[in-house]
């Protein structure tokens, strides 16, 4: 069966660190694809910059 786990994330460290430790609970084999993605946007208050690190794990199980 083809599975998905999604993440989302504000900072990319917590994203690799939060991918890393799923990688490590599949076999290497079952892993088919990644996806990435990156959001900037900005608060009109505050005019700060807000980012949203995504990602995608594609595997069979």
């Amino acid at each position: 069966m083809i599975q998905v786990k999604l993440f989302d994330r504000e900072h990319e460290k917590d994203l690799e660190k939060e991918m890393n430790h799923f990688l490590r609970g599949i076999d290497e084999q079952s892993l088919l694809d990644i996806k990435y993605n990156v959001a900037a946007m900005t608060e009109e208050e505050e005019e700060e910059q807000i980012y949203c690190f995504s990602a995608m794990i594609i595997y069979r199980s």
